[in-house]
């Protein structure tokens, strides 16, 4: 099939043989290199599109045929391209979707390695030239050590889309993050990274279309090195890229570290009956796993099946192994952090892609790439652990230099919290950084990332506010979304005037944030939990791009003493490394005749005993953690010493009284953060006293000087 449109010999001068490296458009003013991997195509075009002159017209594309091909890829050079023009190709081939062959010339494919994408207003998406000239005024790397990072996840544009204070035309855009209000108001909260959801450009799934709905979270990428187009302020025709520069810029100017969550284990074409936007038409074979073929009675194997092997739940899995698939996620990491200048990466299902054949591998062909690579072995790089399949599960057995969301935290914390605890020995091992999963093999606390709430679930305050999901705005008739949320809505289910319950509901929401700033490891916060940001019961809020999921600056029930306990418990956190440490604890003194690093303590004020710690009925408990000394040296080798803590955590709706051990721990001291509103911070305690703590309360004790 050979496509017709302005096809002639005369458009071959028009086209340089060029260089087969780098792949994608390289744009220079005197010409444009073009390259893409194209292995079983017979012909392929390099197209390029004006826009439309008059509204409703057709836009016009010029095709110039790509004549040039080596080691499997396809390369030209055209001269006299201006960036912001937009193109595409056209590949020619067999039709065997059994082999994983899908060419189809009248399909215009994005370019794999393009740097932004334009949509049209008829949805059609195609490549733009890009130059990548812009001034970063000496901007470098910020290289925060995990355990001094505070990570805020949040949604580009959901962030600012109702804030009164960023200019309108800013509003839910790169631009807008990058605002000094932005800025200002994450360094006052405590932030020191903020972990983006997928900028990539993506799309929506069909049927979410139909429903008139659209992919609000962005995991369904179709762009690994372009930056969403719909999130710029300026337009799609390039600008995308230098505005997200700046936002950058911006961000490290205010001592803040850019993390992308990267969505590498599937993208937008789904399944076989799904579109072709890129990969598809180009490489199918080599870029997608399919289904292991299944030998013939005679043993051979003729052909492959044509299905995906899915364990992503999307319709697709990207194939890690293939040589170009890896150079291509490879390319992508090294892109973001050398030209776009980001910090880190949290990767989207990471099981999925740590495979090699079927089978979980840690030792995989991505793993030893990148911790190898001399750029990306020294970013931050955060796993969520899982895929959607039974062998996915890898919490606690991600290689150095990898840390990992720990969900067994959030799902301990939350029961915890509710009542539901079997026992206070996982309570004390996720507060001391989980230990069971990262001491084993050399890794440190701070390889858990910790978190109670994420994108995906209930936010904090509808935590505390629902027993069961209430996702029918989805359209799915509320069968979407997890039925395990661990949550409790404390006598009326949804939102409620009843005082009584309103104020058990904020100060469950400070118990969690309290218990979450305050554990050792990296707590992640959810953009807005500190401010009692709801989703009206709604745990799977990926198609919701409205009020539902944006964040309500100036709501009258913000929920700002929620806030203002967050800000504390962050403050505390950065300004006390007894409470950020590196190593693990071991329940001994540092010193000859100092207190144990770690105690933990019955609310009768002895130790904890083998039979208390599998008490069903125990609802309390306290952690001493001493800084007389740190057990970690300080950078020259110093002995370093910082204030003691002693911590409640009392989950039980009565009250109950704690007695303070009667030793030099702690001989004098003062309440330093408090969720029982009768015991006011600045409250002076002494060694051996009784203290009376108010049901389900934090309660922080810090030594006087």
């Amino acid at each position: 099939m050979t496509p017709g449109l302005w096809r002639s010999l005369g458009d071959r001068a028009l086209v340089w043989p060029g260089r087969n490296w780098p792949l994608g458009a390289t744009w220079t003013p005197e010409a444009t290199n073009f390259a893409v991997y194209a292995p079983d195509a017979t012909e392929l075009w390099l197209c390029l599109f004006d826009d439309p002159e008059n509204p409703g017209g057709v836009e016009a594309e010029r095709q110039l045929p790509l004549t040039e091909h080596s080691l499997g890829i396809w390369h030209g050079a055209v001269p006299d391209l201006a960036p912001g023009t937009r193109y595409g190709f056209r590949a020619d081939g067999p039709w065997d979707p059994a082999n994983g062959l899908r060419f189809d010339a009248q399909q215009v494919l994005l370019d794999p390695y393009g740097l932004a994408v334009s949509t049209g207003p008829d949805g059609s998406a195609r490549s733009v030239l890009v130059d990548p000239a812009f001034d970063w005024e000496g901007d470098a790397p910020i290289t925060r050590r995990w355990r001094d990072t505070v990570i805020y996840e949040l949604h580009v544009k959901g962030f600012t889309q109702l804030h009164d204070r960023v200019p309108e035309e800013m509003r839910g855009t790169y631009a807008g993050l990058g605002h000094p209000v932005v800025t200002d108001y994450l360094n006052d909260l405590g932030v020191t990274a903020v972990e983006l959801l997928p900028i990539h450009q993506f799309v929506s799934e069909p049927a979410l279309v139909e429903r008139g709905l659209t992919n609000y979270w962005g995991y369904n990428s179709i762009g690994f090195f372009a930056p969403h187009g719909a999130y710029s302020s300026a337009g799609d025709a390039g600008q995308q890229v230098a505005e997200f520069k700046q936002m950058v810029k911006s961000l490290h100017r205010a001592g803040i570290e850019v993390i992308l969550d990267v969505v590498y284990n599937h993208t937008a074409e789904a399944g076989a009956s799904g579109a072709t936007l890129s990969f598809r038409g180009l490489d199918d074979r080599g870029f997608y796993r399919r289904v292991p073929p299944v030998p013939g009675e005679d043993g051979e194997v003729t052909a492959f099946d044509d299905t995906y092997w899915d364990v992503t739940g999307c319709g697709n899995t990207v194939n890690a192994e293939d040589p170009l698939a890896l150079r291509l996620i490879l390319d992508s990491l090294r892109y973001w952090v050398t030209e776009m200048h980001v910090d880190g990466f949290r990767f989207d299902l990471m099981s999925a892609l740590a495979r090699s054949g079927t089978e979980v591998d840690m030792s995989c062909h991505l793993l030893v790439a990148m911790g190898q690579d001399p750029v990306l072995r020294h970013v931050k790089l955060i796993a969520e652990p899982w895929d959607t399949s039974m062998s996915g599960y890898l919490v606690g057995n991600m290689p150095p230099p990898w840390v990992e969301w720990n969900d067994q935290y959030r799902d301990t914390i939350r029961d915890f919290w509710r009542g539901h605890t079997n026992g206070m020995h996982a309570v004390a091992t996720r507060l001391a950084g989980s230990s069971d999963l990262y001491a084993d093999d050399g890794r440190s606390a701070y390889n858990s990332v910790n978190f109670v709430t994420a994108h995906d679930g209930f936010t904090v305050r509808d935590l505390v506010s629902y027993d069961s999901k209430h996702n029918e705005a989805n359209g799915e008739d509320n069968r979407d979304g997890t039925d395990n949320n661990r949550s409790w809505n404390h006598g009326v289910e949804g939102e409620t005037d009843d005082p009584d319950i309103v104020a058990l509901r904020r100060r469950q929401a400070m118990n969690l944030m309290a218990t979450l700033c305050l554990a050792n490891g990296v707590p992640m916060l959810t953009a807005g939990d500190e401010r009692g940001r709801t989703q009206q019961g709604n745990n799977n809020a990926y198609c919701q791009d409205s009020e539902i999921s944006w964040i309500d600056w100036h709501a009258d029930d913000a929920w700002l003493d929620v806030y203002q306990l967050t800000k504390t418990a962050l403050r505390l956190r950065r300004d006390h490394q007894t409470l950020r440490q590196r190593h693990w604890f071991e329940g001994r003194p540092t010193i000859v005749g100092g207190p144990k690093d770690v105690a933990w303590l019955h609310p009768t004020g002895r130790e904890m005993t083998d039979a208390d710690w599998y008490d069903d009925g125990l609802r309390t408990i306290g952690m001493f953690v001493s800084g007389k000394p740190l057990r970690e040296p300080g950078p020259r080798g110093e002995q370093v010493i910082d204030a003691s803590f002693l911590m409640w955590f009392h989950a039980g709706a009565e009250p109950c009284a704690v007695h303070l051990p009667d030793n030099d721990w702690v001989s004098r001291g003062q309440i330093v953060l408090s969720t029982d509103p009768d015991l006011a911070e600045g409250t002076e305690v002494h060694a051996g006293h009784e203290l009376v703590v108010g049901g389900r309360s934090v309660v922080v004790l810090q030594e006087s000087a």
